[in-house]
């Protein structure tokens, strides 16, 4: 079983940056995982992904450039620095991982998920 547990959320003016935190426990140590976000009304979508290893990453094109996942197995963390932001950005984040050592982009293909975090961007 893993638990995963997310914090950095909160309120921030557009052109600041966030750093949210995962923190991982039981043996999720070697797989992948993934930050989603979901604004209200839309559907949980994919922002950014990293193998287990940390050695691939994927972005999204509306993150790309902006955001950097980054994970340090060594303490058991995953992290998204998030720079530029916008009010778009705004959304409840969420760490997932699945039980595999390639990311994916759906979310029905991740087997923990976090209880996720706020982010919201002011403009």
């Amino acid at each position: 079983q893993v638990q995963l547990v997310e914090s950095g959320g909160g309120l921030v003016q557009a052109g600041g940056s966030l750093r949210l935190s995962c923190a991982v426990s039981g043996r999720g140590l070697s797989y992948a995982m993934g930050w989603f976000r979901q604004a209200p009304g839309k559907e949980r979508e994919l922002a950014a992904a990293i193998t287990g290893s940390g050695q691939s990453t994927f972005y999204a094109d509306s993150v790309k450039g902006r955001f950097t996942i980054f994970r340090d197995n060594a303490k058991n963390m995953m992290y998204l620095q998030m720079n530029s932001l916008t009010p778009e950005d705004t959304a409840v984040y969420y760490c997932a991982a699945r039980r595999f050592t390639g990311w994916a982009v759906k979310a029905s293909e991740y087997d923990y998920w976090g209880q996720g975090t706020q982010v919201t961007v002011s403009s």
